[in-house]
């Protein structure tokens, strides 16, 4: 335990994340428990997290559920009652220290759970119209918050969940400080990394699996609600990249807001090509098997 610390215990799912992981461990310097949740890294990830005196968990997947940040609120010995969860690219802001500290030091404290902000980095820069807002749950009570399971399915996607939200017992509020989310510091990562993601989209929109009814954020369901009517409309990638661009704000990010809002409209054709194939596949195999 550190000295004069936070009673807050950080959970930081990662693989090979000795770019980001410093940056990370470094803006939350003052809680008291750190868990790197790692998935047999190779390259320095144990040894910064060993620098800033974190716990490393290995995490061996198997696939289907649970996947990494689940199966890690269900087998690690949390010592405090208030958890965070954090992915190795995302940092917090400095006021998030104090805002924090008052939620856990107040024994009356109503919500269960709390919403971040979290403003995406793009080629280095802040978005501060594309994807912003976009609210996570990440503060939570450990018993009471769970990821929720859209899906159980391989999905060739990595061992951690993706546009899973955390659901907690509880009524849930917001913080007023952000979190920075330095995903994408090339064209060529998020390439790599939406590549996978399309193929957990594309077995969630194949299966129609992806329930809202147990989210607790009006914008978050929101959201969700309107990708599925998205999912049955004509032209998905082009409107993907008005809706980033235009509807959100992308064009006043500048050249970084364009390539943003190009990018998630391959993302989109992505999605759909891969639902497609598995929706096709899936006929197929049924006609063969009659």
């Amino acid at each position: 335990m550190k000295e004069n610390s936070i009673p807050l215990s950080v959970l930081i799912p990662c693989k090979n994340e000795e770019r980001n992981l410093d940056r990370c461990l470094k803006s939350i310097s003052w809680v008291n428990e750190v868990f790197v949740v790692d998935s047999q890294s190779t390259d320095r990830t144990q040894e910064i997290s060993k620098k800033y005196k974190a716990n490393v968990v290995q995490f061996s997947y198997k696939g289907g559920w649970p996947k990494k940040k689940n199966w890690a609120l269900e087998n690690i010995g949390f010592s405090n009652e208030w958890v965070m969860i954090l992915d190795a690219d995302e940092c917090l802001a400095p006021e998030a220290k104090e805002e924090i500290k008052g939620i856990i030091n107040n024994s009356k404290e109503k919500h269960a759970g709390f919403w971040i902000n979290r403003r995406y980095f793009f080629l280095g820069k802040p978005l501060k119209h594309a994807y912003f807002p976009n609210w996570n749950l990440r503060l939570f009570k450990h018993k009471l918050g769970r990821y929720e399971k859209i899906t159980d399915q391989s999905t060739d996607s990595g061992d951690h969940e993706i546009h899973e939200h955390v659901v907690v017992k509880g009524s849930t509020g917001k913080l007023e400080s952000i979190m920075d989310h330095h995903a994408f510091p090339t064209i060529e990562s998020f390439v790599e990394k939406h590549n996978r993601y399309s193929n957990w989209e594309a077995i969630v929109e194949s299966s129609a699996t992806d329930d809202d009814s147990a989210l607790q954020h009006d914008g978050v369901k929101g959201k969700r609600r309107l990708r599925k009517i998205f999912r049955k409309l004509p032209f998905r990638p082009t409107l993907r990249f008005l809706y980033v661009y235009l509807w959100q704000g992308g064009i006043l990010d500048g050249w970084p807001g364009y390539v943003f809002a190009r990018l998630h409209a391959q993302y989109e054709f992505l999605s759909q090509a891969k639902a497609k194939a598995i929706l096709r596949n899936r006929k197929e195999a049924g006609n063969t098997t009659r």
